[in-house]
């Protein structure tokens, strides 16, 4: 059985989301559990993906691949996961992520919220030129542990001072951690509009959102 998980780790590593789909069926009707699946594969294979990125081993390309790959395996595993209240328990939580509104950047944010969920979380993309009373909506219904804010432009990074500012309004800033990124976002910036963190690419996001959701 260990060479059937380390069989998919090498698949998702390659991207292969066919053979990792495969496998995973073929390990469930071997009776391995969902569980493992998931840790000794699934997420095992993306934390080798997130290291290599981080080391400049591989790109962006290849690493949405590798997502893709997972997304496919945990796309048969998630029925499963979703009737086991172990398994739930022992995700790491849940992220609300966006672009903030006016900036229609996309694949940055995509590859965080795939590699967040490849991490363990339980990942809400609300997409594009997010508006904050919709990050407001978000939390107030999903109840995230952690709100992720991508922005692209410097014009539209004072957005995300405004989310912040609306989560307090709305009474609802203790509740949450805040993380944000994008290119011309900086830990200085974070500080200076009141969010818990700030991540330079995917991979520390990954290792930052852990760490928060703690």
């Amino acid at each position: 059985m260990s060479n059937l998980l380390e069989q998919m780790q090498k698949d998702l590593y390659e991207g292969d989301a066919d053979a990792v789909k495969a496998g995973v069926q073929k390990a469930l009707a071997e009776g391995m559990s969902a569980e493992d699946i998931l840790n000794k594969s699934l997420l095992a294979g993306m934390d080798r993906v997130g290291c290599d990125f981080k080391a400049g081993d591989l790109y962006i390309p290849e690493v949405l691949m590798c997502a893709n790959a997972m997304h496919a395996g945990l796309g048969v595993l998630r029925p499963l996961l979703a009737e086991s209240r172990g398994v739930s328990q022992s995700l790491l939580g849940k992220v609300v992520i966006g672009t903030v509104q006016g900036d229609m950047h996309d694949i940055g944010k995509n590859l965080v919220s795939m590699m967040l969920e490849g991490a363990g979380f339980e990942v809400m993309n609300l997409g594009i030129d997010v508006a904050p009373e919709k990050f407001i909506e978000a939390v107030r219904t999903q109840r995230p542990k952690i709100v992720g804010m991508a922005a692209m432009l410097t014009t539209t990074m004072p957005v995300m001072r405004t989310v912040i500012e609306a989560l307090q309004e709305a009474g609802l800033r203790d509740k949450v951690k805040v993380l944000i990124g994008g290119a011309p976002v900086t830990s200085a910036f974070a500080k200076q509009i009141g969010a818990d963190a700030y991540a330079p690419d995917a991979a520390t996001a990954v290792d930052v959102a852990r760490g928060l959701a703690a």
